[in-house]
């Protein structure tokens, strides 16, 4: 298969997509901007929320959770915002991505700017707004989606080159970490979403594309993004959650190569995803 580019390169580095009917539609992230994108029918709306937007999620009833660079913010239905405390003050560590689970609780990890070995961990926002550690000894904590029964939870930590699977539940958590599938060709994991025949799909930081891996970790099918090679995030959008929505990154990147870095692609893949799940708080 073969995405096709929907927006101009708006973003510097595209992360996070996320399609929510409380929005309308398709939000994602200009993460190092510290910008939520909107998909419009007239166009791209662009909101500041920090210094970095590194995840976003609905909440129940209106509103979103974000990841920032040291921490959460919650936006209400009118859209304000609601800084919480910092969970940490060096100016060396950022958050970059997450998910939410089943439960309605909101994860995002982090990693260090300069990607120091085990310097990041993965942070659980509870709707009571206590946060809970929930991994650490991470490198650079990238995506995390849940299988459609919500019994199993995928995660990439993207200097191990391969996809993690836990066991889940509410009360045990994440749980008995192992490998699902190493990416080919010495790929990088970044974002993933899973679909609703509970596959994983994962953008291949650099390696232009997205994979997909059966849930026993065999390798069923590659996406390719034309002229672009740092391929980000992906997730299931469209009423019928049937076209896949992939973001795109231009840093690190010369000035003027792959001209197309940082804008929107999109492919319908003949399968369906599964709807957001939205935080609880």
């Amino acid at each position: 298969m073969r995405a096709e580019q929907i927006t101009d390169p708006i973003a510097f580095h595209g992360e996070g997509p996320v399609w929510s009917e409380w929005w309308g539609g398709l939000r994602w992230l200009d993460m190092l901007a510290g910008d939520i994108l909107t998909l419009t029918e007239t166009g791209i709306e662009r909101r500041h929320v920090g210094s970095i937007a590194a995840c976003v999620r609905p909440r129940r009833g209106g509103g979103a959770v974000v990841g920032v660079e040291r921490g959460f913010v919650l936006e209400d239905i009118d859209g304000d915002l609601e800084p919480l405390p910092e969970l940490w003050s060096s100016t060396a560590i950022r958050m970059n991505e997450g998910g939410c689970d089943p439960d309605g609780r909101f994860y995002c990890g982090s990693m260090a700017y300069d990607q120091t070995p085990g310097a990041a961990s993965l942070y659980r926002l509870d709707p009571d707004r206590s946060v809970e550690t929930v991994l650490t000894g991470v490198t650079v904590s990238n995506g995390l989606d849940w299988s459609p029964d919500g019994s199993l939870a995928y995660y990439d930590d993207t200097e191990t080159g391969a996809v993690a699977v836990f066991d889940y539940s509410r009360e045990q958590g994440l749980t008995s970490r192992r490998q699902l599938a190493a990416l080919p060709d010495d790929g990088r994991p970044d974002g993933l979403t899973v679909d609703a025949d509970g596959c994983v799909w994962v953008a291949v930081v650099n390696g232009g594309a997205v994979l997909r891996f059966r849930p026993d970790g065999t390798l069923d099918g590659r996406v390719e993004v034309p002229g672009v090679t740092r391929v980000t995030a992906c997730a299931f959008g469209g009423e019928r959650l049937d076209r896949l929505f992939i973001t795109t990154s231009r840093e690190h990147l010369p000035p003027g190569e792959e001209p197309a870095a940082g804008a929107l692609f999109a492919v319908d893949p003949g399968v369906t995803g599964l709807p957001v799940r939205e935080f609880a708080g």
